[in-house]
């Protein structure tokens, strides 16, 4: 099937009208990917939703499209956004794309150079905020009222509806839904979209049954798993350093209506996690995507994970976003004279 991104594929399952612009930058039909090597090492049948190859490298850009595209219907002249990264990236992509003036939030300190820079590419204006994220979102929102500016945050209900396409995507492929599917949580929007988008599924017939949903954070920030909201969170998964998230009844009902469970997982096990999935099946995601595979290990180890499961990991970015954080625990390249003679040495010829 040709690339149409999300606004035309799923044009029926969409709250669009007339007058929505149907505006793409080629978003969705991103790879399900088996995992082989690691299928075989945790017994189950494993695959990784690689989100992370969304025109921005993120999942955001599922709904980024439904809320821009809404904005232009409603003759916004600007979109605003809080932001610890992939969300700024891609409203400034879409707002770029669409012609709209772009205003970013960020964390000051707290977000991975390569999302900063596309922000900063894509023409937005970027403010870094001396607070958390949530401070910076209390922040956006405050702007948005007083300036009739859109929020493009996963407040933004028409977000969360675009990124129901990935559920879809996953349900199309397999041609069921799968036993589990495991997602890194920060500000809760994609597993409260997972979940609405596989509930309309099964009531319209596309499958025959709920999977369980999984939702993972770390340690440092885990204002679902604790039950209470998170002060200062911590995590070298600067995509989910988020304490106090929005979404939080949202995800809660999606786990207690898919007989899920929210867990934690270390920034130790997300960072071995990430040199796993990379190591042993080629596929390069961002920590907080790693975060699910921690999960999975975890259970492994602690002989809780069932066999034979067929289960499908939500990757939500691209490792590319971030590289300094997996730098850190891996060895350099080796130096060598521009020799045949010493390059046999190095690799032991």
């Amino acid at each position: 099937m040709a690339r149409q991104g999300i606004l035309h594929r799923y044009e029926k399952d969409l709250p669009l009208t007339r007058a929505t612009p149907r505006i793409t930058l080629m978003e969705g039909d991103t790879p399900l990917i088996h995992l082989k090597n690691l299928s075989r090492e945790l017994k189950v049948e494993l695959w990784a939703k690689f989100d992370g190859l969304n025109p921005t490298g993120s999942f955001k850009d599922r709904g980024m499209v439904m809320a821009v595209a809404k904005a232009l219907e409603e003759k916004t002249t600007a979109v605003i956004c809080a932001s610890t990264g992939n969300t700024s990236a891609s409203a400034a992509a879409y707002a770029a794309s669409a012609g709209l003036a772009c205003f970013v939030l960020l964390p000051a300190g707290k977000v991975a150079l390569g999302k900063l820079t596309q922000a900063l590419i894509y023409g937005a204006k970027v403010v870094a905020v001396k607070g958390n994220f949530d401070e910076a979102l209390q922040l956006a929102r405050e702007a948005a009222l007083s300036k009739k500016i859109t929020l493009v945050n996963s407040i933004n209900p028409y977000r969360l509806w675009g990124q129901r396409s990935a559920a879809w995507e996953i349900c199309d492929e397999l041609q069921k839904a799968p036993d589990w599917i495991v997602l890194p949580v920060g500000n809760a929007g994609n597993i409260s979209a997972y979940a609405a988008g596989l509930e309309y599924y099964k009531e319209i017939g596309k499958i025959d049954s709920m999977p369980r949903l999984m939702g993972v954070q770390a340690e440092g920030a885990a204002p679902l798993v604790l039950g209470r909201i998170v002060e200062k969170p911590e995590t070298v998964a600067t995509a989910i350093r988020i304490g106090n998230p929005v979404n939080a009844e949202k995800a809660v009902r999606a786990i207690e209506m898919s007989n899920g469970k929210f867990d934690a997982v270390t920034d130790t096990e997300i960072l071995e996690a990430q040199r796993e999935l990379a190591s042993q099946d080629g596929v390069f995601a961002e920590p907080a995507s790693c975060a699910p595979l921690a999960f999975l290990l975890k259970q492994k180890r602690a002989g809780k994970l069932s066999e034979g499961l067929r289960i499908v990991l939500i990757l939500t970015g691209n490792g590319l976003k971030d590289p300094d954080s997996p730098l850190q625990g891996l060895p350099g390249p080796i130096s060598a004279e521009g020799t045949l003679e010493a390059l046999k040495g190095v690799l032991g010829l």
